[in-house]
């Protein structure tokens, strides 16, 4: 939050400017009408039904424009690796033939899923069975660095989640994709280090989060509120939760 006491530098001014612009952007998209299935790795049940439901955040609490800055800069990593491994001689796929990224759609269009890319070679020296899901993230350093040496599964749960849903129900389309590990890339935005693992299908946990998902759907439908992550408000998922206040404030 700027401080209005002092005048403006021309550098905050241009940042508040660009900001302004791109919360205005954001505020005008039309909001998804199915659930995402690369959120079906959050752990708390109520907040994807918030999020399913459109349900305005609490006061203060919509996307900032530094943290759209954010996400814009991680989508221009993702481009910048889909080159680096095209040049390295991987036959990477990010589009259909008709234009648009591969996913799938499923529960009549309301649980839905866009993949980064499928793999269908690679260069020599590199053991790859083809084809492979590609699924691509941007870390700060911290981030980075705890997934390097923990592992997606036990640093990123909710990454795992989301690619052994796109391996289960892209199956139909790309057959073989569910056989064959995926590759999962990570960027490090602060030094631009990489690091890849292969992430084996997980059938228990697509179908730990596919039961998931139709549970929400059905809560969703029937007006049902599900229960929170935790039963004090202290808990950290909660404190980071845009939904916070209006979650936990007394219900008439």
């Amino acid at each position: 939050m700027l401080d209005y006491n002092h005048k403006l530098t021309i550098s905050e001014q241009i940042t508040e400017k660009i900001d302004q612009a791109l919360e205005s952007v954001e505020q005008q998209k039309t909001p998804r009408s199915y659930l995402g299935a690369s959120r079906l790795g959050e752990e708390c049940q109520r907040r994807l039904q918030f999020e399913y439901w459109h349900q305005p955040v609490d006061k203060g609490q919509h996307f900032r424009g530094q943290l759209l800055r954010i996400f814009q800069f991680g989508h221009q990593f993702e481009e910048l690796a889909i080159d680096w491994l095209r040049q390295a001689g991987f036959e990477l796929y990010t589009e259909t033939r008709e234009g648009g990224q591969f996913g799938f759609s499923a529960v009549d269009g309301k649980l839905k899923g866009h993949v980064d890319g499928i793999f269908n070679g690679a260069p020599d020296g590199i053991e790859m069975s083809c084809p492979a899901l590609w699924e691509c993230k941007s870390m700060n350093n911290k981030s980075w660095k705890d997934t390097v040496k923990r592992g997606v599964v036990l640093s990123k749960p909710i990454y795992a989640a989301q690619v052994a849903l796109y391996q289960a129900y892209m199956e139909p389309a790309v057959p073989g994709i569910s056989q064959n590990p995926a590759l999962f890339t990570a960027v490090n935005k602060d030094t631009c280090e990489l690091y890849f693992e292969w992430l084996p299908f997980d059938a228990g946990l697509a179908q730990q989060c596919s039961d998931k998902a139709v549970a929400i759907l059905q809560a969703c439908e029937s007006g049902e509120l599900l229960p929170r992550i935790s039963t004090d408000a202290g808990h950290y998922l909660c404190k980071m939760c845009p939904w916070k206040q209006q979650c936990w404030e007394p219900r008439t």
